[in-house]
C-alpha cells in the first residue's frame, strides 16, 4: 500500500511534470485528459477512478447541459483551455457548473489551466483571491494543492473543519436512520457505523488507495442494495485478516485492501440488510471529502446521530477546541511551549524536553467521545514535531548528521515517536461514545503522521492499527482509576464530567455519590464533584502528587456546597493553580443548552505561578488577572477561607434578616391581575386584599395581591359570607392535604392562612431573593407592613436605614457575588450564607451615621424618578447620573467602614478586603 507523498516528493513530481509538458502543445481537445491525469499523479492519485472526466453538469446561467473537464469529488474541479485561453473566463464557466452538483460532490477548489499557466481558487474563502503560477513555477506552488494528497488539515481553517464535520455527521445520521429503521440491533449498528466511518476516512486520507472503498461499493455490490450488507461484512473480514493469513486465491479488488484490525474490525456482527436507497446514500457519502473532518468536533456530532431530536440540530452541541484549550493550556501545554521557546537553541535540552513529553500520561475519567484526549494528543504531537525539526536544524547548522529520529539506535520510526496514543486514557460509561473515542484517536494519530510525513518526509506506518486499549467502558465513580493508569506525578487527570444537581440525580447517581463521598455526602453536592473526590483518592492511594482539572457547573464555587467540596481537597494538601471563573460553555450532550461553567485546576506543588481568568461578559473572551495572594475556593485572589452558613449575623451591627411568608397554597391565596376585579368586587373578600410582593414584583414594580387573613380583624364567618373566599380556601385545604410533607398536611387545618407567616409588623427593607447578575448594586426597597412579602423576598426591620445603606453598597454586592449562590448567572441572596457571614466590623457612631446618610442620598436620587421600577433605575446601560453619584458616595463611606483607606477602585480590591476581614473575624 502506498503512503501519502511527502511535500518533498510532491515537489519532485511537480518538477518532473513541468519538464514532461513544457514542449507539448496545449491543445484542449487532444491532451486535456492526459494532462489532468499526469497532474493528479503528482499528488499520488494514480487511479482513473480518483476523478470523473467530462462529467455532465447543468450550467446555472443558461440551464443547459455541459461538461466539467475533471472533478475530484469534494476537493477539486478542473477546467482546461487551449494554450493562451482566458483563465478567468474558464473559472467563471467552472463555477457556473457547481450549483448542479450534490453537496457531497461539491469541491473546495477550482483549478483552471491552459497547459502553460494555472489559476487556483479556494471557493470557501471570501478573504483570499485566486493564485496563479506558470508551468515552470509549478514546483514552488505545488504545496497549494497538497489537499489532493490527503493533507486536508494543513489548509483548512477551524471553522471549515467544523462545517465539514457537521456535514459528515449529517451523512452518518442518514445512514444510521436507514439501519435503525430496519430493526437492526442498536449495538451492532454502532459497530457497523464506526467501521464505515473509518473506511470513508481512509478513502480520502492516504490510508489506502484513494476511493478504493467507493470502487468496492460500485463494483462489488448490486444496485438494489440486497447484497451490500454481506459484501461489507466480507470486506470487514478482509480488513481484520493479516495479508499472510488470507486465502491465497483471494485476488482482485478485495486483495488491494490492507490489513487494518487494531480491534476496529475484531467483533463479529450480523449481516444488515440494505435497500437501493441506503446503498445510494453510502455511495454519496463517499463523494464527501472526509479528510477535512476534525476528529474532536466530529466525535461529539457523531455521538449525537443516535438521538432523534439531536439529529435535527447537528452542529449546535459540541465542545469547542477553544474551551478545551482553556483546560490543557494552563494545565501543561503553556508551560511546555514556554520551555520549548527558552531552550530553542539547546539541542540537549530539547532532547530532554522530548523525553519528558513521552513520560506524560493523560487521563479523562469521563471522556465521552474523547474530545479532550484528541486535542491534547494533537497538540502534543505538534510540539514534538517542532522539537524534532529544531533539533535537525541545529544539528545541520553544526555540520552534524541529525540523530533526532535515531535516538537510542532505534530503526523503527514508530517506536521513536515519544507522544503515543497509548499515553492517552479514558473511562466512558456508554459503549457508543467509547467506540467513537477509540476510533477518533486512530484518526487524529493518522493526521499527525500525515503532518510529520509532509514536514520530515518520514512518518510511522499507521497500518496495521495498534489496538486502542486505553479507553474503558465503565462507571468511573465505581472503578479503581489505578486499573486504568497507575497514578504518578506525570499523570494529568482532566475532562468535563456530567453536571447533575441535587434535585435531578437518579437513584443510581445518588448511590454513586454516597459510594464516593461516604459520610461526607450531604445531598447538596453536584454529581460532578464525585470526580473531584475520586481524583484526590486516586493520587492519595498511590501516594503521588500530580495535577487534575475539570470543567464543572459554576455552582461548585458558589454558596453552600463550597466548603463541602473544597474542604476535603484543601485538607489533603491540594491547592488551585489555575481557574476560569463563570463563563458559558456549549455542552456536547444532545439537546443541552449552554450552561454556566467554571474550570478549576489543582496541584500539590507550591511552585509555579497561579493563573486566574475572569469573564466580563459570560459569553465573551476571558481576561487574565494577576494573582498575588492565591486562588481560593470562590475562584478569587484572596486568602484560602471557606465561608459556612451561620444562623446569626457575624457582624455586631447587622440586623437580623428573615425570609418572607410562604403561602403553600397552590396559588389560591394569591390574586393575579387577571383575577383582581372579581375578588375586589366581592365586598367580603375585598376586606382581606393586600399588595403582595415576590422578587419579580419588587424589582420590576409589578402589581400582585394576596388574601391576608392573619390580622386581628379576620372574621371566620366571612368564609361563609363570600363564595370567592370559600372556594379559594377550600382549594388551599385540598392542595395541602394532598402533599407528601407532614407539616404541609397539618397546615390544612388553617387553610385561610399562609403556611408560614413572617410578615414584619413595621416598615421593613425588602430584599429580593434573586436579581440579575448584571446589576452593579443589589436592588432593595423600603416597604410598609401592609405590603405582604412572599418567600422569594427577605425582610429586615431597619428603622434607621443602616441595613439599607450596607446592602446597597458595592462592598455588599461583591460579597454576594463571591460567596452567594447563583441561578445560572443571576445572584441568589441567602440570609444564612450571605448576610450573616458578611464581615462588617464594629461601627463607631460617626461611621454608622455616615452610612445612614449616604443611604438616604441613594433614596433621594431614586425619588427624582418615582415612576421607575428598580429594574429600570438600575439598568446597567442606563443608570441616572444622580443615582450613580449617590452610590459612589455611599461606596466611599462603606469601603472606609470595612477598613479601606480610600474609595476602592475595583472588585478585586474589595474581594481582598472582604476575605481578609472574614479570616480575621472567624479565626
Amino acid at each position: 500500500m502506498s503512503k501519502a507523498r511527502s511535500f518533498e516528493e510532491i515537489r519532485n513530481w511537480a518538477s518532473k511534470f513541468a519538464h514532461d509538458w513544457r514542449d507539448i502543445p496545449g491543445d484542449e481537445r487532444q491532451w486535456a485528459q492526459q494532462f489532468v491525469r499526469d497532474l493528479l499523479q503528482v499528488y499520488g492519485l494514480t487511479e482513473t477512478r480518483a476523478a470523473f472526466y467530462e462529467m455532465r453538469a447543468k450550467r446555472t446561467s443558461t440551464g443547459r447541459q455541459g461538461y466539467i473537464d475533471a472533478l475530484v469529488p469534494g476537493k477539486l474541479a478542473i477546467e482546461m483551455k487551449s494554450e493562451g485561453g482566458d483563465l478567468e473566463k474558464a473559472e467563471r464557466q467552472a463555477l457556473d457548473y457547481l450549483n448542479g452538483l450534490s453537496d457531497t460532490e461539491m469541491p473546495t477548489h477550482v483549478l483552471t489551466s491552459d497547459f502553460k499557466r494555472f489559476r487556483l481558487l479556494n471557493i470557501r474563502s471570501t478573504d483570499e483571491g485566486p493564485i496563479e503560477w506558470s508551468l515552470q513555477e509549478f514546483r514552488q506552488h505545488a504545496d497549494s494543492m497538497s489537499f489532493l494528497a490527503g493533507y486536508g488539515e494543513r489548509h483548512v481553517s477551524w471553522d471549515e473543519r467544523e462545517t465539514a464535520s457537521i456535514k459528515a455527521a449529517q451523512l452518518m445520521a442518514s445512514l444510521y436512520e436507514g439501519l435503525s429503521g430496519s430493526g437492526y440491533d442498536d449495538h451492532q449498528a454502532s459497530v457497523f457505523l464506526v467501521r464505515t466511518l473509518f473506511a470513508l476516512y481512509a478513502d480520502d486520507s492516504g490510508l489506502w488507495e484513494r476511493d478504493l472503498f467507493l470502487e468496492f461499493l460500485e463494483n462489488r455490490t448490486a444496485e438494489d442494495g440486497g447484497d451490500l450488507g454481506s459484501q461489507m461484512n466480507l470486506l470487514f473480514q478482509v480488513l481484520r485478516t493479516p495479508e499472510q493469513k488470507r486465502q491465497t486465491n483471494m485476488t482482485g479488488l478485495l486483495a488491494r485492501f490492507p490489513y487494518v484490525n487494531g480491534g476496529l474490525f475484531e467483533e463479529r456482527v450480523d449481516i444488515p440488510f440494505f435497500t437501493s436507497d441506503m446503498r445510494t446514500r453510502m455511495i454519496e457519502a463517499c463523494y464527501f471529502n472526509w479528510s477535512t473532518i476534525s476528529p474532536a468536533t466530529f466525535g461529539s456530532l457523531f455521538q449525537a446521530v443516535k438521538d432523534k431530536a439531536a439529529r435535527r440540530s447537528l452542529g449546535e452541541h459540541y465542545t469547542t477546541e477553544t474551551n478545551i484549550l482553556r483546560v490543557i493550556g494552563p494545565m501543561f501545554l503553556d508551560e511546555l511551549e514556554t520551555e520549548f521557546e527558552e531552550k530553542v537553541n539547546q539541542p540537549r535540552a530539547l532532547r530532554n524536553l522530548r523525553e519528558r513529553l513521552g513520560e506524560m500520561q493523560f487521563f479523562d475519567p469521563a471522556c465521552g467521545c474523547g474530545n479532550f484526549l484528541i486535542i491534547a494528543y494533537r497538540k502534543m504531537r505538534d510540539l514534538e514535531l517542532r522539537i524534532i525539526e529544531r533539533i535537525q536544524h541545529l544539528d545541520r547548522a553544526r555540520g552534524r548528521k541529525s540523530t533526532a529520529l535515531e535516538d537510542e539506535g532505534l530503526t523503527f520510526l514508530g517506536e521513536q515517536i515519544r507522544v503515543r496514543v497509548q499515553n492517552f486514557h479514558g473511562i466512558e460509561i456508554e459503549d457508543w461514545p467509547a467506540r467513537i473515542a477509540a476510533t477518533a484517536l486512530h484518526l487524529v494519530e493518522h493526521q499527525a503522521n500525515l503532518e510529520m510525513q509532509a514536514r520530515l518526509g518520514v512518518a510511522p506506518e499507521l497500518l496495521p492499527l495498534d489496538k486502542v486499549e486505553t479507553i474503558h467502558t465503565a462507571n468511573a465513580l465505581r472503578m479503581d482509576w489505578n486499573d486504568v493508569v497507575q497514578a504518578h506525578e506525570s499523570v494529568y487527570v482532566l475532562g468535563n464530567p456530567p453536571f447533575i444537581g441535587q434535585y435531578i440525580k437518579s437513584a443510581d447517581q445518588k448511590a454513586d455519590m454516597k459510594y464516593v463521598w461516604g459520610d461526607q455526602y450531604d445531598g447538596y453536592l453536584d454529581y460532578v464533584t464525585g470526580w473531584y473526590k475520586k481524583a484526590i483518592d486516586y493520587y492519595d492511594y498511590a501516594k503521588a502528587s500530580g495535577q487534575f482539572a475539570f470543567v464543572s457547573t459554576n455552582s461548585i464555587a458558589q454558596g453552600q456546597p463550597v466548603p463541602a467540596l473544597f474542604g476535603p481537597i484543601f485538607k489533603r494538601g491540594w491547592s488551585i493553580n489555575f481557574a476560569h471563573r463563570t463563563f458559558a460553555w456549549s455542552s456536547e450532550a444532545p439537546g443541552q443548552a449552554a450552561v454556566h461553567c467554571v474550570i478549576v485546576g489543582f496541584t500539590r506543588s507550591r511552585r509555579g505561578r497561579r493563573r486566574l481568568w475572569d469573564y466580563p461578559e459570560v459569553k465573551g473572551e476571558p481576561l487574565e488577572q494577576k494573582v498575588s495572594t492565591g486562588i481560593n475556593a470562590y475562584l478569587i485572589d484572596a486568602p484560602e477561607v471557606l465561608v459556612r452558613k451561620r444562623m446569626k449575623p457575624l457582624a455586631p451591627a447587622a440586623s437580623e434578616v428573615i425570609r418572607g411568608s410562604q403561602p403553600t397554597d397552590g396559588g389560591h391565596l394569591i390574586v393575579e391581575p387577571t383575577d383582581y376585579e372579581q375578588v375586589s368586587n366581592d365586598p367580603v373578600a375585598a376586606k382581606y386584599l393586600r399588595p403582595f410582593r415576590m422578587g419579580r414584583e419588587l424589582v420590576r414594580g409589578l402589581d400582585r395581591w394576596c388574601l391576608w387573613m392573619a390580622g386581628p380583624d379576620f372574621d371566620p364567618q366571612d368564609l361563609n359570607r363570600s363564595k370567592v373566599l370559600r372556594e379559594r380556601v377550600t382549594a388551599v385545604r385540598e392542595k395541602r392535604l394532598s402533599s407528601n410533607k407532614k407539616a404541609t398536611r397539618e397546615s390544612a387545618s388553617t387553610p385561610h392562612l399562609f403556611q408560614e407567616n413572617r410578615q414584619p409588623g413595621s416598615n421593613y427593607v425588602a430584599i429580593p431573593r434573586v436579581v440579575s447578575g448584571s446589576r452593579r448594586y443589589y436592588t432593595v426597597k423600603h416597604l410598609s407592613p401592609d405590603i405582604i412579602a412572599g418567600d422569594k423576598v427577605y425582610t429586615a426591620e431597619d428603622p434607621h436605614g443602616l441595613l439599607f445603606g450596607i446592602i446597597s453598597s458595592s462592598m455588599f454586592v461583591t460579597w454576594q457575588k463571591a460567596v452567594g449562590g447563583r441561578l445560572k448567572s443571576d445572584l441568589s441572596f441567602s440570609n444564612t450564607l450571605v448576610w450573616n457571614t458578611l464581615p462588617l466590623p464594629g461601627l463607631e457612631t460617626g461611621s454608622r451615621q455616615r452610612i445612614i446618610e449616604a443611604g438616604q442620598g441613594v433614596l433621594d436620587a431614586r425619588s427624582q424618578h418615582p415612576d421607575r421600577s428598580l429594574a429600570d433605575a438600575y439598568n446597567p446601560l442606563g443608570m441616572d447620573p444622580a443615582l450613580l453619584k449617590a452610590h459612589n458616595a455611599l461606596d466611599t463611606v462603606v469601603d472606609h467602614a470595612f477598613g479601606a483607606d480610600r474609595h476602592c477602585e475595583s472588585k478585586k480590591e474589595r474581594e481582598e478586603i472582604l476575605f481578609a476581614r472574614y479570616a480575621e473575624m472567624t479565626s
